[in-house]
């Protein structure tokens, strides 16, 4: 499936983004930039996958917040994601809901796997997902996560778009680590599945079209 996205990719750059915040609650409007171009990207894919078609403008308006009570702020890079998501998530849960977002609602059939209990967490990647990060598949995996329930639908567009560690998304959903864990890695599951599926059936639309020639 190509790289795979997650916290460590974002982590990479939590040390320049801790030192431009930092600037930035001093004044600097340089820095703040830096913060914003390193953090919106991943913010703007969360809000796609809750709100569809809205998420510009609630980033906007999260964005308003996020400057607003910058000087409120105590944390670093990482801590900065986690801030920014939860400011952004209750922007979007005061928002009308995408027409299509409902559908995170229903579950689709019993896991194979019961919910893991509370361990420690891994600040690796979740493994074996799609990888929004590449523009080409972007707008593919958001289309697929916005399929999934909604809580695995929350927990993987936080580990995965955002780049959270688990500790960090759970804080911001007020979750369990070791729920959204579990969350995050039945959900990557069923999309894997998903991704599967379709270049099987690709794979057998393109035979057909073959034996017809």
């Amino acid at each position: 499936m190509g790289r795979r996205a997650g916290p460590r990719r974002a982590s990479a750059h939590d040390g320049e983004l801790g030192a431009a915040v930092a600037r930035a609650q001093q004044g600097d409007e340089t820095a703040f930039a830096t913060a914003y171009r390193l953090v919106h990207p991943g913010l703007l894919g969360y809000l796609r996958g809750l709100v569809g078609d809205a998420a510009e403008t609630v980033a906007a308006e999260a964005w308003q917040e996020i400057a607003r009570d910058l000087g409120r702020f105590r944390g670093d890079g990482a801590g900065f994601r986690g801030w920014t998501a939860a400011i952004a998530r209750r922007r979007a849960l005061a928002t009308p809901r995408h027409p299509e977002a409902g559908q995170r609602e229903a579950a689709s059939g019993p896991e194979p796997d019961g919910p893991e209990s509370d361990g420690p967490e891994s600040d690796g990647p979740e493994s074996d997902g799609p990888e929004p990060g590449e523009p080409e598949s972007a707008e593919r995996a958001l289309e697929l996560i916005a399929g999934l329930p909604r809580d695995q639908a929350e927990a993987v567009l936080l580990r995965v778009v955002v780049g959270l560690d688990g500790p960090a998304a759970a804080r911001v959903l007020g979750e369990r680590p070791g729920a959204v864990r579990s969350s995050a890695h039945q959900g990557l599951r069923r999309l894997a599945a998903r991704l599967d599926a379709r270049g099987n059936g690709e794979d057998r639309s393109g035979t057909r079209d073959k034996r017809r020639r």
